[in-house]
Parts: C-alpha cells; sequence; structure tokens
C-alpha cells in the first residue's frame, strides 16, 4: 500500500512539472491580468489620464461609432468597469475627450498667433491652423462639434470651448481695432464673429467631407489649400470694418 501511495505522489509531481513546462512564458511586459485573461483592475496609477489617451487612439483609429466604454477599456487593458468609475457615462467620457481636442486646437491656433506680425496676419494665421488641426486629427475635430453627443456644462469642455470662443472674439477686435468682451457682445461684434466663424468652419468641413476637390482641381497650378482659405478669408473677413 505504501509503495502504491509513493507511486501515485510521484506520478502527481510529474503532472505538475509537466504542465508547468507547458504553460506559455508570459510576454516581456505583459500585465498578471493579460497573461491569465482576467480583467485588469482599475486601480493604477494616472488611469484617468490613460483612459483618455487610449479613448483618443480609438476615436481616430475607429471613429466615433468604435468608441464604447468596453471598447476603451479593452484598449488600455484594464477592467471593463474602470472608464464608468472614472466618467460615469459614454457622454461623460466623450465630453472629457473632446475637452482635450479644445485645448489642442486652442494651443495650435495660438501658437500660430503668436508667429504672425499684424492682425489681418494673425487672423490668416489662425485660420490656417484651425484648418489644419482638422486635417491633422479629423474624428476629434468632428467630435468637439457633435454637441448631442456632449455635455457642455463639464467644466474642463465649458472651458476649453469658452477659451475657443474667446480666441476668436479677441482676433476680430484686433480687426475692429477694439476689445471684445464676449459675456456682451453688440449686433456688428456677433455678426463680424459669426461671419468669420461660419466661413472657416464651413471651409473646413467642405474640404474634410472632400466637396472642395472639384474647385481645387480647376485652380491654378502649385495653388493648395491654404491658399484658397487666404483669399476667401482676404476677400472677407480681413477687410477692415467700414
Amino acid at each position: 500500500m505504501r509503495a502504491r501511495a509513493a507511486s501515485s505522489t510521484q506520478s502527481s509531481r510529474r503532472q505538475a512539472r509537466h504542465a508547468g513546462a507547458a504553460r506559455p512564458t508570459p510576454a516581456k511586459g505583459a500585465s498578471r491580468a493579460q497573461v491569465s485573461g482576467e480583467s485588469a483592475p482599475y486601480h493604477h496609477g494616472a488611469l484617468h489620464a490613460a483612459l483618455l489617451e487610449a479613448a483618443e487612439r480609438l476615436l481616430e483609429r475607429d471613429g466615433l461609432s468604435g468608441l464604447t466604454l468596453r471598447a476603451v477599456a479593452r484598449e488600455a487593458g484594464v477592467s471593463h468597469a474602470a472608464p464608468t468609475h472614472h466618467f460615469g457615462d459614454l457622454t461623460g467620457l466623450v465630453s472629457e475627450l473632446a475637452a482635450i481636442g479644445f485645448r489642442q486646437f486652442n494651443a495650435a491656433m495660438a501658437a500660430a498667433d503668436s508667429a504672425a506680425g499684424s492682425a489681418r496676419e494673425k487672423t490668416l494665421a489662425r485660420a490656417r491652423a484651425y484648418v489644419a488641426y482638422a486635417q491633422a486629427h479629423p474624428a476629434m475635430y468632428g467630435l468637439m462639434f457633435r454637441t448631442e453627443r456632449l455635455d457642455m456644462t463639464r467644466p474642463a469642455l465649458h472651458e476649453a470651448a469658452k477659451a475657443a470662443f474667446a480666441g476668436l472674439a479677441g482676433t476680430i477686435g484686433a480687426q475692429r481695432h477694439e476689445a471684445i468682451e464676449t459675456s456682451a457682445l453688440s449686433l456688428e461684434q456677433a455678426a463680424a464673429i459669426a461671419r468669420a466663424w461660419s466661413l472657416v468652419h464651413g471651409f473646413t468641413v467642405l474640404l474634410l467631407d472632400g466637396r472642395l476637390g472639384d474647385i481645387l482641381d480647376k485652380l491654378p497650378k502649385g495653388t493648395d489649400v491654404m491658399a484658397l482659405l487666404d483669399a476667401l478669408l482676404t476677400t472677407s473677413v480681413t477687410r477692415p470694418p467700414c
């Protein structure tokens, strides 16, 4: 009996060693959850930012339709509960993501503005930066203006969108040689801001939708999108007020 028990114990040990040898070696840098197939816990440092980075990658790669809470969790390699824990729901997440887009957008236009000279040059430089940002980040740009998908009352998004409007108002004020107080506009100031925004935003949407191709094909050789934009603005927005 003792011999049978010893044999059984040795057999069990051999099976355990064999199973250990057959288990795949974890890839370098792989997390325990990735190796085991378990959902990763959402408690780790800087997860809020990591989730937004994952959401931005998904947005640019798969578009808004591919941006779900579970998809973001998978992209970040964390528990599917993590996005809900940090943002509440999908509206909360995309609103925080749009705030990032507006901050990037604002920074691009501010940099272009600071590098330009006269008020006219600043207007053209900001408009070019506006269009260039949309060309480089079409999905993010589209999200930023999808008001029905966003919660504009969230502080981060509200402040970032407000800063974008203030930048536009400041540019128009410089063109008009007056300070514009964004909390109280005159009709003429409001019209000037709306005109400039409509022109640049409309131009950008037509460009992203491929609707300007026929016009661009008919332009003189060497004339690009930015030259067309400059010509559009020079004959409208950048003319001094009467």
